[in-house]
């Protein structure tokens, strides 16, 4: 009863801060300034600013440093009588600035009263070093260049509230400065991925999100219709069978970086629209693509981090190269006591997964059981980098057969933090066996899993124009991110985060 009983007082006091906002608001139009002008030119960033100042600290024979203009939002507002200091952050760094009433005159000073938190100015000024220490700028005049309605989170100690953070992302960016280093990362690792496989002579391409056919994977997919065509289409579910198409049409080399819609659940580890690295290689093996894949993250980690060594989750994970390597058999029977060779099909599996404690669906089959023991009992236990290899044929129809053992395809997983980050195949290059697949995961679909692969006509023809032997790859970027940044949640990597309806 007392949290519904502030609920009033709390809106009451948010409507009370937006009428003293809109009041300064009117009398700032009053004085006929516009509050929000068209632009304004900035001489340097904040972190430009201080780094000349640095340097001209450094050097003999530096003279008086020159005025500069900066802008940003005020994220700390501190009147003394005849002078006022505040912080100017923008997106490279935070100044103190310093405003005095005999430099600035008593009009212009008694503006200052109009400025809030989060407001948005322009400032000309040289900058000192305080007796404090500090560098600031000692203005000379300022522009108001946005008055912010909505005030800041509370004494600008950052957005805590989680479900408000990713509702309210921009807030979220404006406060929390650890937040906006996660994704100023996120960035960074996005273009070094781009330097590395384009420096491997990789192409980047760009496929079809809405497609006839949802294929490349085992996923349920989200649906929308075309007016103009007047029919049903499915967002992506995977970037494969296009990308394939490619290698087919003589491309030996490329690779797509985009958005994957999945409708299925939402949990710390997915999301229903997710960004995914897909790759292709011809004549590679699910070797060579291992071999890539650990260098990739290496190299990645070492560029936007400046080490190998990366703390995650309370562990330290060392992505240097070579990473362990297990079979998928053996993973399973050393976290599990489970052997799934000795189950051959889906009935026995699932009475032996009962005994243990795994309830899967009465209509999983085979590979999805064994999935299941791969998710519960192995996959916590990857922490340090590792490649989990060679797959039921059941849970991999694009993958190609292992010479040796028809039962499996030539697939890696990697994991590391306890998640997957990767998945790759030898690919399958059968026209014959590949329409083969498909028949089997159409009769699953027929059965009532809706995650079975579609079959897909066109890419059948395809095949049977010739593909090369490749190898192909596939990394969740997002997850990527999380292991980079000590995140454990998918949403704190996401800019935007699918979220419920708000009530």
């Amino acid at each position: 009863m007392i949290a519904v009983a502030c609920l009033p007082r709390m809106a009451d006091r948010k409507e009370d801060l937006l009428q003293q906002r809109l009041a300064k608001l009117g009398r700032i139009r009053a004085q006929g300034i516009d509050p929000y002008p068209t632009t304004y030119r900035r001489t340097c960033t904040n972190q430009e600013a201080l780094g000349a100042f640095l340097l001209r600290e450094d050097s003999p024979d530096a003279i008086g440093a020159p005025p500069v203009k900066l802008a940003g939002r005020i994220t700390s507002h501190r009147p003394m009588g005849k002078a006022t200091f505040m912080d100017l952050r923008d997106g490279s760094a935070k100044i103190q600035l310093y405003f005095k009433r005999d430099t600035l005159g008593a009009d212009k000073y008694a503006m200052l009263k109009e400025l809030d938190l989060g407001d948005i100015i322009g400032v000309t000024g040289r900058t000192f070093r305080t007796h404090t220490g500090e560098i600031t700028l000692d203005a000379s005049d300022f522009t108001i260049l946005c008055k912010a309605l909505q005030p800041p989170p509370e004494k600008w100690h950052g957005l805590t509230d989680v479900e408000k953070r990713y509702r309210q992302r921009y807030v979220d960016l404006i406060s929390n400065e650890d937040v906006r280093r996660i994704f100023l990362l996120r960035s960074q690792l996005v273009a070094a991925v781009r330097r590395f496989l384009d420096a491997r002579g990789f192409m980047e391409t760009e496929t079809p999100v809405l497609q006839s056919t949802a294929g490349g994977a085992l996923a349920r997919p989200f649906i929308t219709h075309h007016n103009a065509l007047d029919r049903d289409f499915y967002l992506r579910i995977a970037t494969e069978l296009h990308l394939k198409r490619l290698l087919i049409g003589g491309f030996d080399k490329v690779y797509e970086l985009g958005r994957i819609f999945r409708n299925e659940g939402i949990s710390t580890k997915h999301n229903p629209e997710f960004t995914s690295l897909e790759t292709y290689e011809a004549y590679a093996d699910y070797r060579d693509v291992m071999a890539m894949v650990e260098e990739m993250v290496s190299c990645v980690a070492r560029d936007v981090l400046g080490t190998l060594q990366v703390a995650y989750n309370g562990s330290t994970i060392d992505f240097t190269p070579p990473w362990h390597r297990m079979t998928l058999r053996d993973a399973i029977i050393r976290y599990s006591g489970v052997d799934f060779e000795d189950y051959p099909d889906a009935d026995s599996l699932r009475r032996k997964t009962h005994e243990i404690g795994v309830r899967a669906d009465e209509r999983a089959g085979r590979g999805k059981l064994i999935d299941e023991l791969l998710s519960t009992f192995v996959e916590p236990n990857l922490v340090q980098p590792t490649f989990l290899l060679d797959y039921p044929v059941e849970l991999s129809p694009l993958a190609k057969r292992k010479p040796d053992n028809p039962r499996l395809v030539e697939r890696f997983e990697g994991f590391a933090g306890g998640i997957e980050i990767a998945n790759a195949f030898t690919e399958l290059n059968d026209p014959q066996d590949q329409r083969e697949r498909f028949a089997e995961q159409l009769r699953r679909r027929e059965a009532g899993d809706e995650e079975a692969e579609m079959p897909d006509e066109d890419f059948l023809l395809a095949l049977e124009y010739g593909m090369p032997p490749a190898g192909g790859l596939g990394v969740g970027i997002d997850r990527l991110v999380m292991l980079l940044t000590d995140q454990q949640s998918i949403r704190e990597v996401i800019l935007f985060p699918q979220l419920r309806s708000k009530e």
